[in-house]
């Protein structure tokens, strides 16, 4: 089964120097239709203006992965960490039993465009941690996150892998999908046709009860998305 999430129909927040966009309930925007899907809880397509962002404030039990899509994050936790992540990195904070951070738009004059995602852990009260890395934009599946952190990627405590989907114009890909796995895809850039359902910037899909699933770019641009395969 292959079911749409459109952009349109997302959830928004707009507080003056944050216009957010919401694929699943947060904050003030419920739908018991969209409450997230498996082990993914959120993900918040955030503009924030120059000079502004998230002052200090807690989590826990969550991993909370920021990707930068324009501009750059300055970051800072309660942990020592000190960052800035430029566009194209990807930062995976895992919360465990307590972490306190804040994010700011880094530049004094140019927007900040990230997507903000948040995945629950399989394990509870672990200890916080961070990382950060730029996978490069290499054509076809990237694997960003693991359960193992194995081949270098980022360490994920959860039964869930994220890839990066990158095609060339004119170009498809199979995806093989392991039984009782769920996937859910959402489209960064560009259009991606799957199976039936196409997809432009915002939107997402969820894919049940499939084996595997085919990806095609039928456009003269390149397409981006992130895959999320999930328990």
């Amino acid at each position: 089964m292959i079911t749409l999430r459109p952009a349109s129909e997302r959830g928004t927040a707009n507080f003056g120097w944050l216009d957010s966009k919401h694929s699943f309930s947060f904050g003030s925007y419920y739908d018991p239709e969209h409450m997230g899907f498996s082990a993914l809880r959120v993900i918040n397509d955030d503009s924030v203006d120059p000079g502004a962002g998230f002052a200090t404030h807690g989590h826990r039990d969550m991993e909370i992965i920021s990707y930068v899509l324009e501009g750059s994050i300055a970051h800072k936790d309660s942990e020592g960490n000190v960052e800035v992540l430029p566009a194209g990195e990807f930062q995976l904070m895992s919360a465990g039993s307590g972490i306190t951070h804040s994010e700011y738009n880094a530049s004094k004059t140019e927007p900040l465009k990230f997507l903000q995602i948040w995945i629950q852990p399989n394990t509870l009260g672990n200890t916080p941690g961070y990382q950060q890395k730029n996978f490069g934009q290499a054509i076809g599946l990237t694997t960003i996150a693991t359960p193992t952190g194995e081949n270098d990627t980022l360490h994920i405590k959860q039964n869930a892998t994220l890839s990066q989907l990158i095609l060339a114009p004119h170009s498809e890909q199979t995806y093989t999908i392991a039984a009782g796995r769920k996937v859910y895809v959402h489209q960064v850039a560009g259009e991606l046709k799957v199976e039936s359902q196409r997809l432009a910037a915002g939107d997402g899909v969820k894919i049940t009860e499939r084996q595997t699933i085919t990806f095609k770019n039928e456009l003269d641009d390149q397409s981006t998305a992130l895959l999320f395969d999930l328990p």
